[in-house]
């Protein structure tokens, strides 16, 4: 199976790990994975914010750049649930592409057909379903069905695990008083855990919580999903 990898700006530009991880995984999983370089952004932040009509040229470079994929892969529900809920309003062609794209988890759940991916993460670990996957994707258990599957991992249960971090995109640059409230509080319930590790499938949440986390120097990171599902006993990742 050969697929096209949105590898999302978020991962491109700071967490190109988590772009290496999918490409790791996915090839562990016997499918061939290309690179689409004309990529850019999907437009999100721009429609977002109320700037439609700069959104759409952003729209029109993206179905370009996947055109002829049966299936495009996205390590992130965010830039997911924009192709798959936002483009059918910028006209036919970019609708197509909706169906055609799949978070990460749901690739590997529902079209793979896997949950056991051969990982290996010996480590105590909390997971956060960001809000584009929960409440527009849906993604439901197929994430913590893909941790529970990790060899000598253990998942923990996170206390107002269905809480919005804060992030929200821009809201966190609009709201930087009410965004740093919601992570406090994300953060808190996260160390309450007692887990060493805050899993998540969206980069631009394990920003915003990953960086509370580190000015308070508390004792867990966040790590992306897909690096957790990279990492074998023979090839350790995240």
């Amino acid at each position: 199976m050969r697929v096209a990898l949105f590898v999302t700006c978020v991962n491109d530009a700071v967490f190109p790990s988590t772009g290496v991880a999918t490409v790791r995984l996915l090839e562990r999983l016997g499918v061939e994975v290309d690179f689409p370089a004309a990529q850019t952004c999907c437009g999100q932040p721009q429609f977002n914010t109320g700037y439609r009509e700069e959104t759409r040229p952003l729209v029109r470079r993206t179905v370009r750049a996947f055109e002829g994929y049966d299936h495009v892969v996205v390590p992130s529900g965010s830039c997911a649930a924009m192709v798959r809920h936002h483009y059918p309003a910028f006209g036919p062609e970019a609708a197509a592409l909706g169906p055609r794209t799949y978070e990460l988890t749901e690739f590997l759940v529902d079209v793979l057909g896997v949950t056991d991916v051969g990982a290996y993460f010996p480590h105590k670990v909390t997971y956060h379903p960001s809000c584009h996957g929960l409440r527009m994707l849906g993604l439901g258990e197929r994430p913590r069905r893909l941790l529970e599957a990790v060899k000598g991992l253990e998942l923990v249960e996170l206390p107002g695990a269905e809480e919005c971090c804060g992030f929200g995109g821009t809201f966190a640059v609009k709201n930087p008083d009410v965004s740093a409230a919601m992570g406090a509080d994300k953060i808190a319930n996260a160390v309450s855990t007692g887990a060493g590790v805050l899993c998540g499938a969206d980069n631009s949440c394990l920003l915003h919580v990953g960086g509370m986390l580190s000015r308070q120097g508390a004792p867990l990171r966040a790590v992306h999903l897909a690096e957790i599902l990279a990492s074998t006993e023979e090839e350790p990742f995240a």
